[in-house]
This record gives structure tokens, sequence and C-alpha cells, in this order.
């Protein structure tokens, strides 16, 4: 499915109920698997994502295939270490080219017996599962917070439990701490001094849990609200002191002319034209998943940038740098990073922009969600494969047309 996205011709009034959050719905049904009783979710995300997760918990086959769910294949891994019997985990081309290594590293350490099928370092899987062992282990933290978010949680299944020390630079780490609440919450307390985490051997007793609004999601609110001025938008169901690291949105926004305000159990996006910064700059080791939104709304609004704490955007569902250079290239802005993807910045400068740019996606959830609203920039863009946005908001075009955008699906052979 291709798209055709149309902006609306005056400010936006609209009222959005975002998905709830992918990453506490997949914590939360890893931790209720791991535990002796079943528990209560509310409102779990509908993304690909967490019902692949739902579905391969839920099933007796000895192959499991993940499709693009990276977050489901790292967690699944950690999770089928220590369940008895053989399983093999798989997924699609891309996912077989995703690193998985330090935490098949690590789970070895721990006495798994996990072989990498094709490519070293990568999946497909075969998982001899059961008879770990606790202890103290030492991991790269700089990597993947959810190799290590994978540990935490099985951490309570071990004797002994599991003392976990990272080396080099811990990346989004609000994600380890998002683990350690749902993991309190669900019975196990683990602790986290640092670069070290220790994790009780014990069981979980998940009770009852309501799964938040998606703070992810909402980004791309926020960039409708910072490129068409005047508008005031509303999304329920956000929390304004989240486990979410995303939730800095308000913070990041608010000198792009954005206000947030909490009110009845609902966040009110307010924009206005302002004096906006002759230059942008933040870290995003934290909040990765913000990175397109933000480089693609400061480009439209023409203020120059220098992103940092990107690296783990190279190894995402595509290279997430460089999918963002080509694509925001299209539209005429000239991306620049290293080849470790340290940093993402834009300069200013601006060469000839395509006319009626096709964009690719590069089966990308978040590159059609953050480049859609571009739309505002250009009046038309075009969005290629614009369904993979099932694997976080399904429901994004139908919103869009809620807040007035014109949404027309296009063929297959669109070019």
């Amino acid at each position: 499915m291709n798209n055709i996205i149309s902006a609306p011709s005056s400010p936006l009034r609209a009222r959005i109920l975002i998905p709830s959050s992918k990453s506490i719905s997949n914590r939360m049904l890893l931790i209720r698997a791991l535990s002796s009783e079943p528990g209560d979710l509310q409102n779990l995300s509908a993304s690909d994502d967490t019902r692949i997760m739902a579905r391969i918990l839920g099933e007796n086959r000895d192959e499991k295939d993940v499709g693009h769910a990276g977050t489901t294949m790292r967690f699944l891994t950690a999770f089928y270490a220590v369940q008895h019997g053989d399983v093999v985990l798989t997924g699609s081309e891309r996912m077989k080219q995703r690193p998985i290594g330090p935490l098949v590293t690590a789970l070895r350490q721990l006495g798994a017996n996990i072989d990498f099928l094709e490519q070293e370092g990568c999946p497909p899987l075969r998982i001899r599962g059961g008879g770990l062992r606790g202890g103290r282990i030492t991991m790269d933290g700089s990597v993947s917070s959810q190799f290590i978010s994978a540990l935490m949680m099985i951490g309570p299944r071990l004797p002994g439990g599991l003392d976990l020390e990272l080396s080099g630079d811990l990346v989004s780490v609000t994600y380890l701490d998002m683990t350690l609440a749902l993991m309190k919450e669900s019975g196990v307390e683990g602790h986290r001094d640092g670069a070290r985490i220790r994790i009780p051997a014990g069981a979980y007793a998940p009770g009852r849990h309501t799964v938040e609004g998606d703070w992810s999601g909402a980004s791309y609110w926020f960039e409708v609200a910072a490129l068409r001025p005047g508008s005031r938008i509303i999304l329920p169901h956000l929390k304004e002191h989240s486990l979410q690291g995303d939730s800095v949105l308000p913070r990041l926004f608010a000198p792009l002319g954005v206000e947030s305000r909490f009110e009845d159990g609902a966040l009110e996006l307010r924009s206005s034209r302002t004096r906006l910064p002759e230059f942008f700059e933040e870290d995003f080791t934290s909040c990765p998943d913000l990175a397109q939104t933000l480089a693609a709304t400061l480009c439209g609004l023409g203020v120059p940038f220098r992103l940092t704490g990107t690296r783990t955007l190279r190894v995402k569902e595509t290279d997430r740098i460089a999918a963002l250079q080509a694509e925001l290239g299209k539209l005429g802005f000239e991306l620049t990073s290293d080849p470790g993807g340290s940093f993402l910045a834009w300069e200013g400068r601006r060469t000839e922009p395509e006319r009626d740019p096709l964009m690719e996606t590069y089966h990308d959830h978040r590159m059609a969600l953050a480049l859609a609203p571009m739309a505002l920039v250009t009046d038309r863009i075009r969005i290629r494969d614009a369904g993979v946005v099932s694997k976080s908001y399904p429901g994004y075009w139908d919103d869009l047309r809620t807040a007035g955008f014109g949404v027309e699906e296009a063929p297959d052979v669109l070019s």
C-alpha cells in the first residue's frame, strides 16, 4: 500500500487516541509468561510487535518467526533460554542482519546452549533451553538496552539471581529503569546503581496492569503541531510522570512553539508562531526513537541541528541515519553524520528538492510516521509501503484523516 498525504488548509483541531505503549506491553507480556500466575493485562498495544509477541508466547511450535519485531526477538531469546525444550527463533531478512551476538554471549556465560544457524552473531538461533545458572556477568551496555532488559527480566528465574555489570557508555537508560519499575510492580524488586544491576531470585506476581499511552506515538502529533502553528491537539491517556523515556517530548518541543498541558487525564498541545532557536542540539541516548521525528521537524522548520546519542540508529529496522539522509535529501535537506552514527546534523545547507517526492520507508514504521507530517511543508508527500506503520501505530492514517489531512491510497506501482 502506498499513500498520498496532503496537508490541511488550516490549523488542526483534533482529539487523537494514540496507541498504548508497545514497550510496556511487550515487557508485561514477558513478565506474565515468566510468572506462574496469569495476571490481568489491560489496554495492550495493538501494534504488530505486541501481537507477534503474544502470538508466539501462546503457540506450541518448534520454530518461531518474529518477522520484523526486534524487541520480540531479543526478549524471546532470553525467555526461551530459561524454558526447557528446543526452539528455533527466526525472522525477516532484515532481522537476519540485525546483531544479537552480545545477548547470546551473555546468555552463554549463564550456561545457555544457543547456536547461530546462518550468519554468526545474527538470527536465526537454535536455543536448547533450561539449566541456566545465576551469578555475575559483564556485558557491553552501549549496544542495546533491549539486550539488558531481556536479561533483567529472566533474572528472577536464575538460581541466586543475576548481578549484571555493564561496560561502556550506557544507552537508553530510561528503558532499563522502565523494566525495573515494571518488575517491581510485578513482585520482584531489582536495583540499578550506575552501571551495576542486581536482580534477586524470586517469583513474579503480575496482578492487574493497565498499559499507558505511547509517548513515541505522541511524537508525531508534536511534529504536526510544530509544523502547523495555531493547532490544538488533545491526546488522552498519556501520563505526565511516565515510565517512558520519550516523555521528554514537552521539553524538546517547547522551544519549537509547542505548549504542553496536562488536564483531565489528557495532554493538550497548543502551538503558536514563535521565535525559533538559531540552532538545536540534543543528546538522544535515552530516547533514540525520537530522533527521526525531531530531524524531520527541525528540517521542516528550517532550524539547523546536531543530534547526538544516535549510534543505535544504525542497527534498527533499517539504518535510520542513512535512511533520513536519503529521504530528507529528496526534500532538499543535506544531512551529515559519521560512519559510527554518533551524530546526525543539518547545518542549514539546502539543495534543489525533488518535485512531488516519493518517500521510501525501508520497512521501517518510524520512517513513514515521521515523514508523513512533512506534507505540512511540501503540501503533498507520497509514502511507499505505508502499511508498515502497523508495527507500532496501526491507526495512524485514519488518525491523520480525522485531524484533517488528506490520505489517499495509491496503487503499488506508484513511482
